[in-house]
């Protein structure tokens, strides 16, 4: 029952990416997010991932994959609105 509760948490965390990408599209640009912060913490997170996959912990597991796929997105929008200035 935890780990379920843990994965489910695990994956709503990483949506929270969401609306972050959503603001950036609507407003058609990302001038307010630090292109050091993004590139950083997707390095960080990238750093991780080899740990997420051989982890045995299924709510690590879950959490690393949807986080870094999301924030590879987030990565992806920033860099994309950021060169159409």
């Amino acid at each position: 029952m935890l780990q379920t509760i843990g994965i489910i948490s695990a994956i709503i965390l990483s949506l929270w990416k969401i609306p972050l990408i959503a603001r950036i599209r609507k407003r058609k640009s990302s001038k307010d997010i630090s292109l050091y912060w993004v590139i950083g913490v997707w390095i960080c997170q990238a750093l991780m991932v080899p740990s997420g996959l051989i982890s045995e912990d299924p709510v690590w597991k879950v959490f690393n994959m949807v986080n870094f796929s999301l924030f590879s997105l987030v990565l992806i929008v920033v860099l994309t609105y950021r060169r159409r200035v």
